[in-house]
């Protein structure tokens, strides 16, 4: 994201706080704008690496309970198989995420099946099992790193 659009996000996340009557922090704030800066999925250590240019001794929970929170209402989202975090990039409500992983760049490429396949889901209702949230990563390489 440029710097407008993490202003943006900013904006969006503090009206979205405020009317649900929940705090916009500063650690939240510096942890949503490291994500949003970030050109490619992040670690937890390395977002508070980032904290700590701009606050005085992080300590490791206050980056991961900004992250959970962000996680929680739907800001961003966890790459799994990276063990790193990115912005949402669609309706922050949405269910279900996709990524497109490059192997190659590291680039996230969020997309969203947003319904379950009707199959998927006939199957998990006859196995009584309940959908609380799902995500698919593809691994590959994106169109740069396949047109240098």
């Amino acid at each position: 994201m440029n710097k407008q659009d993490v202003k943006k996000l900013v904006q969006v996340v503090e009206a979205y706080c405020t009317k649900e009557g929940m705090r916009f922090t500063d650690p939240r704030r510096h942890v949503l704008e490291i994500v949003a800066a970030s050109d490619k999925p992040i670690g937890a250590y390395d977002i508070l690496a980032r904290l700590g240019e701009r606050l005085d001794n992080p300590k490791p929970p206050t980056a991961y309970r900004a992250i959970e929170f962000f996680e929680q209402h739907g800001f961003m989202h966890r790459i799994e198989s990276l063990n790193a975090y990115v912005i949402c990039y669609a309706d922050h409500r949405h269910e279900g995420s996709q990524f497109m992983i490059c192997d190659v760049c590291g680039k996230a490429i969020e997309t969203h099946l947003c319904h379950l396949p009707a199959d998927l889901m006939a199957r998990t209702r006859a196995e009584g099992f309940v959908v609380s949230g799902w995500s698919a990563e593809i691994h590959g390489r994106c169109r740069d790193c396949l047109n240098p």
